[in-house]
């Protein structure tokens, strides 16, 4: 009989205020029964207050709240994001350290850029599985150098054409990766290929607050991480979910969206900085809502709170399902996994099928059991 494994993974995590485990609770039993749990630490968990970024700041979080992700189940943490950097190397060797001291393997992160390319490796149910982590979005001073601290990348450049003889006039935006750097995280996949049964990609992508749209790049990136031997893509950065695109039979997901993100940092009377202030009021202008003052924790887009739980099985011979758990973020900002018979699943998955569709993309869903699976078309489907 084929060992199964099963890789759970969510995407973002900020843990700035107390009592994880209260926010974890509702979940914990997927992470705990998958082999192999994923999720994304968004912020530097580190007592350093130095502010390394000119981009907007997040203030670090307890590293403390790090031994409460491996309390809830989870194994491997990703890093590579736009606010690693944000209290500077301390913060990123804090983040790094105490991830480790938790028992959580760490990827996207390191001392230098050798050390951040370098995956998470873990044993379980009889495979071996690899993680890579990519930040998409900058800014710079979040990138590990030869002899700088920071984060895996993959560089996207942005170009403007106007869309008429206009000067100022409305553009049509263009974003593609940098071919070198594209090149060097599909490099990291096909040696990683090599050493391991399975392997996930994750990718620090897309436009923030911003319901359905994907950005040029997205696609084209996450395709040629499964052209280089990528298994399954995990999205998140936007705080929003993203649809799900089956790619030559593999999933990726383009924005798993919040999981546990807790803070007050862009709360109108809970930001502790002058940036994140002024970040709370254009964020408002720019993308339209305003978030719950009810949910002063909670400062999203109110579409936010529909999230899911990426679950993929494997066996010996690769992808065996690909799917989800949906998820409600409740009014305690608890991400609440929902079962087929939950009066709430319907409107969940109704919405991440909507803005699949919105994407272009005509994945299929079906509830099998408590977990929705996708697949591409009846007629597409190959699974390599």
């Amino acid at each position: 009989m084929k060992q199964i494994c099963t890789i759970a993974a969510v995407g973002d995590l900020v843990l700035d205020e107390p009592r994880p485990e209260f926010y974890f609770a509702p979940s914990a039993h997927l992470f705990h029964a998958a082999d192999v749990a994923v999720g994304h630490i968004e912020v530097p968990h580190s007592t350093s207050t130095v502010q390394a970024s000119t981009d907007v700041p997040a203030p670090p979080a307890d590293p403390a709240a790090l031994a409460e992700v491996a309390a809830a189940g989870f194994d491997i943490v990703t890093l590579a994001g736009n606010h690693f950097y944000d209290v500077g190397t301390e913060g990123v060797r804090d983040t790094i350290a105490h991830s480790r001291a938790a028992g959580l393997a760490t990827a996207g992160g390191g001392a230098n850029l050798a050390d951040a390319r370098e995956p998470a490796v873990l044993d379980a149910a009889g495979l071996r599985v690899g993680v890579l982590s990519y930040n998409c979005v900058g800014p710079r001073e979040s990138w590990a150098a030869s002899q700088k601290a920071g984060a895996a990348y993959v560089k996207v450049l942005t170009h403007y054409e106007l869309d008429s003889a206009t000067p100022g006039g409305p553009p049509t935006v263009y974003t593609f990766a940098a071919p070198d750097s594209l090149a060097r995280m599909t490099e990291d996949i096909r040696a990683l290929r090599d050493r391991v049964d399975v392997v996930a990609v994750a990718l620090h992508k897309g436009i923030g607050h911003t319901p359905a749209l994907l950005a040029d790049y997205e696609s084209p990136v996450s395709r040629a991480a499964i052209d280089a031997g990528a298994d399954m893509v995990i999205g998140h950065h936007a705080h929003i979910m993203r649809g799900i695109e089956i790619y030559h039979g593999k999933p990726i997901f383009h924005g798993l969206g919040n999981f546990v993100t807790v803070t007050h940092a862009l709360s109108p009377t809970g930001g502790d900085s002058a940036e994140r202030r002024a970040w709370a009021d254009r964020r408002q202008r720019m993308f339209g809502f305003v978030p719950d003052p009810a949910m002063p924790s909670y400062p999203f887009h109110p579409e936010s709170r529909n999230t899911a739980v990426a679950i993929c099985t494997f066996d010996e011979d690769g992808l065996n399902t690909a799917g989800f758990v949906p998820c409600w973020i409740d009014d305690d900002a608890r991400p609440i996994p929902l079962t087929a018979d939950d009066p709430r699943a319907a409107g969940v998955v109704a919405y991440i099928e909507k803005i699949s569709r919105a994407a272009g993309f005509d994945t299929e869903f079906r509830w099998q059991g408590d977990i929705v699976a996708v697949t591409a078309p009846a007629a597409q489907q190959r699974i390599r």
